[in-house]
């Protein structure tokens, strides 16, 4: 490893995986789950009235990833939403590699703890060791200039692991340091 390797990849390769093969048993470290991407996305339905709001969703969403995300257009024409196949209505960034890790890296550390009335995150995994999560702003992110926000604007980030079983994937996402919700907070919740 070299210096410019990302902290949590580090803790991962480190700590991490040794520790995963010794509770689920693995016995090949390539059978240890490991994170494949994160994909953020950001649906803009007001983009369709003004095409100002999905450029700033993109400068977003490019500030907080520091990748170009990708447009994203409607798949079919729903005339109760005043929307035709084809028009821009949101945006989407795949993360990998290293620039994944840095991601999720400051997600779990600075911006999921900055998230008002904060009480850990759903337990919940899709059935495939997937796990996502929807963000009410992009204000909590510290890249974010606060002054030139004109309209608050939600996002999604789902992480894909290489397991398909959900308890491993969890196990991995809480040993990578997902603060979710214990089991004496739901009861109480």
């Amino acid at each position: 490893m070299t210096d410019d390797t990302p902290r949590l990849k580090a803790r991962y390769l480190a700590e991490i995986r040794s520790a995963l093969a010794e509770a689920h048993n693995l016995n090949n470290l390539h059978q240890v789950p490991v994170l494949n991407k994160v994909v953020v996305s950001m649906g803009v339905g007001l983009a369709r009235e003004n095409k100002g709001m999905l450029d700033a969703a993109v400068a977003d969403l490019q500030t907080v990833t520091g990748q170009k995300p990708m447009p994203r257009k409607a798949r079919k024409s729903v005339s109760n939403f005043k929307l035709r196949e084809g028009m821009p209505i949101g945006c989407m960034v795949t993360l990998r590699g290293d620039r994944m890790w840095e991601f999720l890296d400051r997600l779990i550390t600075v911006v999921i703890p900055r998230i008002k009335d904060f009480r850990g995150l759903k337990t919940k995994l899709d059935g495939r060791g997937n796990y996502s999560l929807g963000l009410a702003d992009q204000s909590i992110f510290p890249e974010i200039n606060l002054d030139k926000i004109k309209h608050q604007q939600g996002m999604n980030v789902t992480i894909v692991t290489s397991t398909e079983d959900d308890a491993i994937a969890f196990d991995l996402l809480t040993h990578l340091g997902m603060p979710f919700q214990r089991a004496d907070d739901k009861a109480a919740a």
